[in-house]
């Protein structure tokens, strides 16, 4: 039995089946009550009271305590039926309890017979404790503690306590105590419905244990907690999932199934929560009939199976036997854990209030949805017991089935012990100061950081020590190849621990930077020393320290610093105590000692490098030709000559560079035919990008473009012109290209000997195959081939490079290769043509591309924009990726342009020119042409795979409109970046409104685009006074660039008009108004 003999609290937590004794008739029902309870794990039988009625009323009033109610035809005596209980209990393995309610007295000996009165519960006393009188409590308590005592002479091992909130705690002590010194009788008291004060009083009266009131929560107010630790001192908590002579939990009119995934729920949370557990009669069976107090069938177990919903024995015996092998303690703790984002509600239980001293804990979860499974909150889980949860339990694997209750068993775990991070060595030799958080950085210094030469860097650090003795730092640069002199600025605090520092990009390639900072041992002297001149202390010690700093350190400086220091050291040693005291405040002597300065206990960082590229890395105009469709006939091959002849024209639109697609001999087999279809006539050119036929591959030209030598007089002719020649990079192969027969180690063949054709899903490319890698005849041999082509046409006057595709190929690839010729070539500009997922994209910029094409193609909306140009200019990227913004490519045919009117043209050229340094045209954009092919996305009789043979003078173009728009990026460095943006406020979702400014706002322009090619546009927008530091009533004085006019802004809010038919954007130049 789980009772003990000290009248404290039970040894175990008690398990116990609740009878009513008015379903059963007969000695030998009461024994398979017994059995069964016993089968199904409970060592405890609970019965209502079972003495005389008198009648039909409620069991829990009796009329004779000496006698047995009659229709439970167990004798008439209760000596003799109550003895025959215990011994029948005993014998089947369970203890018998029984309800003991004090005022359960008929009033007079005929009340059983009074017809049930329905104001009244059955379960109310006939008359209250509470209208009882102290000399009538005291009668009844004399009475009741000669009644328990003979009770449990007969065999009764306990008593479960009704009505604790109808007398003083001190009557039930004192019941409990008397009957404690005749026997070992326990008890529990029935605390449900009752206020937590009378709960708290009855502490110290005697009982073992008392109920929780857990069949009444909703799994979700916190009352319940608050019960479990006002009962605590009470010792254990019998739970229950339905109390008896209440509505059943199988009542209602819901599926079997769920009321039965109901029971099973309440019966597991009740296992698991209680300290204990009560089973009223029917429960296992899913009785829907509430136990009567007044009646019963006298059918027993044998009735309550006769009319079986489901039945639960098994899931009862296997809660039992976890509550018998569990080593409880019933001070347990209980936090809720709260989820408001799903159905499943979790308790965490441990043994200590205090989790820091917890060896383990319990998490009990609840799926509060009958019908749905619901994951756990694992979150919170971990937030209220972190260290705790096992592994086991994480993430996706922690769901719960519609409505299940699962326990998740928690071990507090070993701390990790491992050897000291430094030796006591190491440590006093390391340094006292810190340098942190220098900027700028790409990935802790992995990457260089990309800026243009004529740029001002500026590197900030956050540099301390420990102490407050002040400290020096210094920032060191120095250009890659002057690997031993580093040049020296030194840094300045600004606020908060935070150094900066800045120098000068004033060659091409790649510098390197370090923040070196010490304590300056004179710089603290001379602050101390200060301090307290300035309190009028006595300063003789301190003006002989300064001394001996000076003499110290004229003996380690250098002959001509030295003597200045010595002779410094013989004015001191003359001066009077006032005249030290000036000698060593004075700037001068600070000048010195700092020229002089050991640096002690420096402390150097790791070098992080900056490239210092071109001005055309960062701004540039872009237009790209077919230098075959040049010819100005389609049954014409176009030549470089024909490409010379148009120079003029594009230079004249503002443009800078001039961009080829590949220019290599094109293959023959599977040659792709106009719009791409997989049969080619006889006179169709084939793709540029099946590169590779028996003219050679990627180091010959087309034999219909021209030689090598029209090729360099091109790129001389276009270099007078103002024009960079821009080549295309593919590194792919038609499958006639001579590396097939020279070197098919560099492809991966298939066992039937053929080659798999590229794709770039969606795209088929079935005219070209791709070379392998990392074969074993491939590194590295195909690496070096293919730097050597690079070299070939940077020989030719090439210092721009469009490469396609290039996260299809290895990053280490280009991270060798881009360096490997920057090494030598360091004005060479790679262009990542990457339309891949965004970190991808950010690791090409970061191994050395020095551009990037962008999602700017598909981002039309205004939030779009916005969003994406955040990233750009706001977050990391800011450092090392710079957007080339093209309007359309020969791939691509964007949605906003396809068969669009003229305006939306305009819009995406003037979104281009302005938000970004770099911008770039397909020839065609500025005709307007928006023809898309038949799967609308690209261009329809696209020049890939014909010669077309354009109208340049073609009515509606907007060649004018892209003069002007890079005559004012020429003319306003605000635009040679994308960064300098400042997003404005402009209510209309139609009109982006931003500032561009230059990094000394000695140039800045404000920007209106109107997003709507088809509609008149209107906001109110709001200037930024702020950055000129005027308030809402400020002046800026303004320059209109597209009409030329100028006109004064006064006020913060104003109004800005965009028609699409005259033109959908607006730039103005302001500055802040003159007085």
């Amino acid at each position: 039995m789980s009772f003990s003999a000290n009248g404290g609290v039970l040894s175990a937590p008690p398990r116990i089946y609740f009878v009513n004794p008015l379903l059963l008739q007969g000695i030998d029902s009461w024994r398979e009550v017994f059995d069964h309870a016993a089968d199904i794990g409970f060592d405890h039988v609970l019965t209502a009271p079972f003495f005389d009625r008198g009648g039909e009323g409620s069991i829990f009033i009796s009329r004779d305590f000496d006698r047995l109610d009659p229709e439970l035809q167990l004798g008439s005596a209760v000596e003799d039926g109550v003895g025959r209980l215990a011994e029948a209990g005993r014998k089947s393995g369970v203890a018998l309890m029984m309800d003991v309610m004090l005022d359960g007295k008929a009033r007079d000996p005929q009340a059983g017979f009074r017809p049930v009165d329905p104001r009244r519960s059955p379960l109310d006393p006939a008359e209250p404790l509470t209208e009882m009188g102290a000399e009538r409590q005291s009668q009844l308590l004399a009475e009741w503690i000669e009644r328990l005592r003979r009770l449990s002479g007969l065999g009764l091992s306990g008593y479960r306590v009704l009505g604790i909130d109808r007398a003083a705690p001190a009557l039930f002590k004192s019941l409990i105590s008397a009957v404690r010194e005749k026997t070992e009788a326990q008890f529990l008291a029935w605390t449900p419905g009752t206020d937590f004060a009378v709960r708290g009083g009855i502490e110290g009266a005697g009982f073992n244990g008392c109920f929780s009131s857990m069949a009444w929560w909703d799994f979700d107010e916190r009352w319940f907690i608050d019960e479990h630790r006002v009962q605590q001192p009470l010792g254990w908590q019998v739970a229950f999932p339905e109390p008896p002579f209440a509505r059943r939990i199988a009542h209602g009119t819901e599926s079997r199934e769920i009321l039965e995934r109901r029971a099973v729920r309440a019966l597991r949370l009740a296992a698991s929560l209680g300290g204990g557990l009560m089973v009223p009669m029917g429960f296992e069976y899913g009785a829907a009939t509430p136990l009567d107090p007044t009646h019963g069938t006298r059918s027993g177990l044998r009735g309550l199976r006769h009319d079986l919903a489901f039945d639960l024995s098994s899931e009862i015996r296997l809660a039992n036997t976890e509550i018998a092998r569990t080593d409880h303690t019933h001070a347990s703790s209980l936090r809720l854990i709260r989820n408001a984002n799903g159905p499943v509600s979790a308790v965490l239980q441990s043994e200590v209030q205090d989790l820091r001293s917890a060896d383990n804990v319990r998490f009990i979860l609840l799926n509060r949805d009958l019908r749905r499974s619901a994951p756990a909150p694992v979150t919170a889980l971990r937030e209220a017991a972190f260290g705790f949860l096992p592994t086991a339990a994480d993430g996706a694997a922690l769901r719960l089935r519609a409505g299940e209750t699962r326990v998740i068993e928690g071990k507090a775990p070993a701390p990790i012990t491992s050897r000291p991070a430094l030796e006591i060595g190491q440590a006093t030799a390391s340094p006292r100061l810190a340098i942190e958080n220098i900027e700028p950085r790409v990935d802790d210094g992995r990457f260089p950081v990309k800026r243009v030469v004529g740029d001002i860097v500026t590197v900030e650090a956050d540099i301390f020590a420990d102490g407050h003795d002040p400290i020096a730092a210094v920032l060191l640069w120095r250009p890659l190849d002057a690997m031993t002199d580093w040049n020296e600025t030194e840094m300045h605090l600004i606020e908060n621990d935070r150094w900066r520092a800045e120098f000068l990009l004033e060659r091409t390639g790649r510098y390197e930077f370090a923040v070196e900072a010490w304590k300056n041992l004179f710089a603290i002297f001379r602050y101390e020393l200060t301090k307290k001149n300035d309190a009028r202390l006595d300063l003789k010690l301190e003006l002989q320290e300064g001394l001996n700093l000076v003499r110290s350190a004229a003996a380690q400086a250098s002959t001509a610093l030295g003597a200045e220091l010595k002779t410094l050291a013989d004015r001191l040693e003359r001066a009077t105590d006032t005249e030290r005291t000036a000698i060593l405040l004075d700037p001068r002597t600070s000048e010195l000692m700092n020229e002089a300065d050991r640096r002690p206990f420096r402390l150097r960082s790791a070098a992080s490098a900056v490239d210092a590229e071109r001005k055309a890395a960062a701004f540039a105009s872009w237009y790209q030709i077919f230098p075959r469709s040049q010819s100005g006939d389609p049954d014409r091959h176009g030549t470089f000559d024909d490409v010379i002849a148009r120079l003029p024209a594009i230079r004249d639109m503002g443009f800078d560079v001039l961009y080829f697609p590949p220019i290599h001999p094109i293959g023959s087999t599977n040659r792709k035919g106009r719009n791409n279809s997989l049969k080619a006539g006889p006179d169709d050119p084939g793709s540029p990008y099946a590169i590779g036929s028996e003219e050679g591959g990627h180091d010959a030209i087309h034999p219909e473009l021209g030689e090598f030598e029209d090729f360099r007089r091109l790129v001389e002719t276009a270099g007078r012109h103002g024009l960079e020649i821009a080549l295309d990079l593919a590194i792919q192969a038609s499958p006639d290209h001579p590396w097939l027969k020279e070197h098919p180690g560099w492809f991966d063949w298939r066992p039937d000997g053929t080659i798999k054709y590229a794709e770039n899903p969606p795209k088929k490319y079935e005219d070209i195959v791709n070379v392998d890698f990392y074969t074993k005849d491939a590194v590295p041999s195909l690496w070096v081939e293919l730097r050597d082509i690079v070299q070939l046409w940077v020989d030719q006057g090439v210092k721009l490079f469009r490469v396609d595709n290039p996260h299809t190929k290895p990053f280490p690839f280009w991270e060798w290769l881009i360096g490997d010729i920057r090494a030598r070539h360091p004005d060479v500009v790679f262009l990542s043509e990457a339309f891949t997922k965004p970190k991808v994209m950010y690791r090409l910029a970061k191994i050395g591309f020095s551009q990037s094409y962008t999602y700017f193609t598909w981002r039309n909306a205004k939030w779009e924009l916005e969003q994406y140009m955040r990233e750009l200019t706001e977050t990391d990227a800011k450092d090392f990726f710079r957007p080339h913004f093209f309007v359309n490519t020969h791939d691509i045919n964007p949605d906003f342009l396809q068969n669009a009117p003229r305006p939306a043209f305009l819009i995406r050229a003037a979104l281009a020119a302005t938000l970004s340094g770099l911008w770039g045209v397909y020839n065609g954009f500025e005709l307007c042409e928006g023809r898309p092919d038949a799967k609308r996305k690209e261009y329809a009789d696209s020049e890939k795979y014909e010669i077309r043979a354009w109208d340049y003078d073609r009515p509606g173009n907007i060649v004018a409109e892209i003069r002007m728009l890079n005559r004012i990026r020429n003319e306003n460095t605000a635009l040679h970046s994308h960064l300098g943006l400042t997003l404005l406020n402009a209510w209309n979702d139609n009109i982006l409104f931003f500032e561009k400014a230059s990094k000394a706002r000695d140039n800045v322009l404000l920007i209106a685009i109107s997003l709507d090619p088809h509609n008149f546009q209107q906001s109110d927008v709001e200037l930024p006074l702020w950055h000129w530091s005027l308030g809402d009533g400020g002046a800026l004085d303004a320059e209109d660039l597209v009409g030329g006019h100028r006109f004064k802004w006064t006020g913060k809010r104003q109004n800005v008009s965009l028609n699409p038919e005259i033109l959908p954007f607006a730039i103005w130049r302001v500055r802040a108004a003159e007085a």
